[in-house]
């Protein structure tokens, strides 16, 4: 059976590290200007440290693909040509490119580096494949759109060409990404394909009939509400086998701009579920699945993987827009004093709390015996966005990279039909 790549997200430097750290084969980043992705936290990827964030990657045994797949005017043409200097001497394993100018312009100051073609190309069939093989791509990154029997008949077609797949993250409204509503909404301010989308397809809209101003009705697909765009997020963890069989040669997550929590989490549980398929092809996925509830979704469905083309009426997130998580992510583990974990909250915890520590090799339940903040003075509440020491009652095998949430899954029941995991 063959083994795919894990690529994911690296929306920031400490992002990347711990991509990779949890898991990850390879990460897919890029600069603001040039992908389509606009980051404002952390320590940014700027063509100022490119270069550091590469090598960053390729010290810790992983690949780093740059994307540079916006689709690009004469003036973002000009624009990067100017940049050039900078992404060549960062050395990243591929280029993710969608516009044919941009692909002329790497082949021209980059001849040697491979390039991988943009979902945003919508490549949906066999010849489409061919077609950027014979320009000199080397991978392409499959629309969202295509069922699993067609990828695997592209790769019967194209046994040659490497074959990319999102198996999970938030997905577009508009045919692989190519929308013009955030556009709209936002009088050109906050372009889709530029990286800056808002995401309109997330709101909640009325309905408003011209000869009756100032009368707004509510739009109701049934009774689940008013986010009539608004998709679930795609999550394929039970459907690994079918997409190794299928010939993907990568499996890819979308992501850059969430948390560090969520890169490291579905990381550490994708990493794992492959490892269970490929050691094990009728492995149970179940117990994988449900550690993706515990991280921010907007309820999980497969997109149309399964399907004849088409996509599935229980797709579409009617009721919620913002993603949820089944686990409050609690905080980072910073460091190792004697007894105490120094550490960052970014939720509120109490002294005798059960709590779950995941680090990249382990997940264990433990309680917190004790909280001391920067005094020393013992605390009753681990406050938000404190910097405090404390106590386990069980310590980790490696503190390292460790990140705290909390125990179970709440508010989710497969009954409940709003729940993520129905």
């Amino acid at each position: 059976m063959n083994k795919p790549e894990l690529l994911m997200p690296a929306g920031n430097v400490e992002k990347l590290k711990y991509a990779i750290k949890y898991g990850a084969d390879a990460v897919y980043l890029g600069v603001v200007d040039f992908s389509l992705r606009a980051m404002r936290k952390g320590e940014l990827i700027t063509l100022d440290n490119l270069k550091i964030a590469i090598d960053t990657a390729h010290s810790l045994g992983a690949k780093a693909y740059l994307t540079l797949n916006i689709f690009g005017f004469n003036s973002d043409i000009k624009a990067l040509e100017a940049c050039m200097e900078k992404i060549v001497d960062s050395n990243p394993d591929a280029l993710i490119i969608s516009d044919p100018g941009i692909m002329r312009l790497a082949q021209k100051y980059m001849p040697d580096t491979p390039i991988h073609v943009s979902t945003q190309a919508n490549i949906l069939n066999y010849e489409a494949v061919k077609f950027w093989q014979d320009i000199g791509a080397t991978r392409c990154i499959l629309a969202r759109e295509l069922p699993i029997k067609d990828v695997a008949e592209i790769k019967q077609k194209v046994p040659d060409m490497e074959l990319e797949c999102f198996i999970h993250g938030a997905q577009c409204v508009s045919f692989s990404g190519r929308c013009l509503l955030s556009d709209y909404m936002t009088n050109g301010e906050r372009k889709a394909n530029s990286g800056n989308c808002s995401q309109p397809c997330r709101w909640s809209y009325k309905l408003l009939e011209e000869t009756r101003p100032g009368e707004y009705q509510e739009i109701i697909q049934d009774d689940k509400g008013t986010h009539i765009l608004s998709t679930k997020d795609l999550c394929l963890v039970k459907h690994l086998k079918e997409m190794i069989d299928a010939g993907i040669d990568s499996f890819k997550v979308e992501g850059r701009t969430k948390s560090l929590y969520y890169v490291s989490a579905v990381a550490k549980t994708y990493r794992e579920a492959i490892d269970a398929v490929l050691k094990n092809p009728n492995a149970d996925m179940e117990p994988y699945f449900k550690e993706l509830l515990k991280v921010g979704n907007r309820g999980y469905t497969t997109g149309f993987y399964l399907g004849a083309g088409e996509y599935p009426s229980d797709g579409y997130s009617y009721d919620i827009s913002k993603g949820l998580a089944g686990a409050d992510f609690l905080c980072e583990v910073w460091n190792k004093e004697g007894e105490f974990y120094r550490i960052k909250t970014k939720n509120k915890f109490f002294k005798n709390e059960d709590i779950e520590l995941i680090t990249p090799n382990e997940t264990l339940i433990t309680q917190v015996i004790e909280i001391r903040d920067e005094k020393g003075e013992e605390q009753e509440l681990a406050n938000t966005n404190h910097e405090l020491l404390v106590k386990l009652s069980k310590e980790p095998q490696n503190w390292e990279y460790g990140l705290i949430r909390t125990v179970g899954i709440k508010n989710c029941t497969n009954e409940d039909s709003k729940c993520a995991c129905s």
